[in-house]
């Protein structure tokens, strides 16, 4: 039997953030698959649902999970935080999709917390701009290194993912380390904890009270580039269109 995978991002958490095609696509699937954390943010929407969850660590489980009720003939939806794509699972299902080829296999795009946060905290994505992780479960961390580094020297805003959790604890004063190579110390940056949540928290700072400040898996990091301004509280990198 021919079955349908949808990878479906569900945005930052709150319902009223998700996209109106991924909420018909989880409305018309069988079974959502997912994180378990980011299961229960729609275990409200969608409690007549058969559900498989897997704890952190055990991606590939779930995507095998997943794919193989797709297998049987039924429409399964994998859902993801804010976008499949970004660092979400739909990499990792197109990777295992090989073994089994009666699935298909669509991606339903969402709204990842670099667009979500950036809108909290005001406009600091208006100009190029970099997202980056501070994990290290799958990158080295000589690779985030340099990556940071590169993107702090090339004076790209920053967006950063994961910046520290209780192993990683100083894992933010790190990189504020490397991007005070090239960046002043009352650079403005942002901090958006719990976006779309409860508990959702927004605080706009300097590059050198950010160094201090305690971070978690659920806060995403801004910071601004040379241009980069505090507006009445919100942070604005301004594109230049006034000097047209």
């Amino acid at each position: 039997m021919n079955g349908m995978l949808y990878v479906v991002g569900i945005g930052p958490g709150a319902y009223e953030d998700m996209t109106v095609r991924a909420a018909r696509v989880l409305e018309q699937c069988q079974v959502i698959a997912g994180y378990t954390v980011y299961v229960d943010l729609i275990r409200g929407q969608f409690g007549e649902k058969e559900f498989l969850t897997t704890p952190m660590r055990q991606e590939v489980d779930r995507c095998r999970a997943a794919l193989e009720k797709a297998a049987e003939g039924k429409k399964v939806a994998m859902v993801c935080s804010g976008d499949p794509g970004v660092y979400g699972m739909a990499g990792l299902i197109l990777e295992l999709a090989g073994d089994y080829p009666q699935v298909e296999i669509q991606i339903v795009p969402g709204v990842t917390a670099a667009c979500a946060g950036g809108a909290c905290l005001g406009a600091p994505l208006i100009h190029d701009f970099a997202v980056l992780s501070l994990s290290d479960l799958l990158t080295p961390m000589e690779t985030i290194e340099k990556r940071v580094r590169a993107a702090a020297a090339a004076d790209f805003v920053l967006c950063i993912y994961n910046p520290s959790s209780k192993k990683r604890a100083d894992y933010l004063k790190r990189a504020c380390g490397w991007i005070s190579e090239s960046r002043g110390p009352e650079t403005v940056c942002g901090l958006v904890r719990n976006i779309g949540r409860d508990g959702q928290s927004v605080e706009v700072l300097t590059l050198r009270e950010l160094a201090e400040k305690e971070t978690d898996m659920f806060t995403t990091v801004f910071v601004g580039n040379s241009q980069t301004m505090n507006l009445g509280g919100r942070m604005v990198t301004p594109r230049g269109y006034r000097h047209e």
